[in-house]
């Protein structure tokens, strides 16, 4: 069994959204011996960019078109990164809330494993399919708290994951969310021990 975990953080040493997730992996470690976790930072991993002859393939896999040779070749470093997100049977997102969304780092990702007739497909009368599937949970922090209003208008992370997953056919989404990390020091403590003694253990139930 295969644990994905994206990291979207760009500080790996003293990042808070790391501290609640690595709680979890090591819940999930102990519930399933034999659990390999396979960790990739988007900060800091090459991820092939959506464009040139690469955004050109795209279309013509859509368009129901054959791949050039001179194609093929730049392509494939789009397959491998699809293969390896789908290889996995579970996974774990780590991602702050940046500017009321995603990390862009997680967002170029995304925008690259998301492909016609890999992560989804669409029927003869044009109905969307998604491909993907297993569980995945998604530790949040933010400096704010964007659970009630004034500020959950403002939270465009957790629809937008919801949503673009939902799509590819990961339909079982758990969320951990830790708020208020930019308040003062108390606060932030006390949402990051909720989320480790509280949150993640009713994760690891439903797992």
């Amino acid at each position: 069994m295969e644990l994905l975990h994206l990291e979207a953080t760009p500080r790996t040493n003293g990042s808070n959204t790391l501290r609640i997730s690595n709680a979890l992996i090591e819940g999930l470690t102990d519930k399933y011996p034999d659990l390999i976790v396979t960790t990739i930072d988007l900060f800091h991993h090459e991820v092939p960019a959506m464009a040139g002859d690469k955004i050109e393939t795209k279309y013509l896999i859509m368009q129901g078109g054959e791949m050039k040779p001179s194609m093929t070749a730049t392509w494939s470093d789009v397959e491998s990164q699809i293969a390896g997100f789908m290889r996995a049977d579970m996974y774990l997102i780590s991602a702050l809330m940046w500017n009321s969304t995603i990390p862009y780092a997680l967002k170029y990702y995304i925008d690259t494993i998301v492909q016609p007739t890999y992560l989804f497909k669409y029927l003869p009368d044009r109905t969307p399919v998604g491909l993907a599937n297993g569980k995945m949970v998604v530790v949040k922090t933010s400096g704010s708290n964007y659970a009630e209003p004034p500020m959950s208008y403002l939270d465009f992370h957790e629809p937008y994951l919801k949503g673009i997953f939902g799509f590819c056919g990961i339909t079982d989404i758990h969320f951990i969310n830790a708020y208020l990390m930019d308040i003062t020091p108390e606060m932030r403590e006390q949402s990051i021990k909720n989320a480790i003694e509280v949150q993640v253990p009713a994760v690891l139930a439903q797992f």
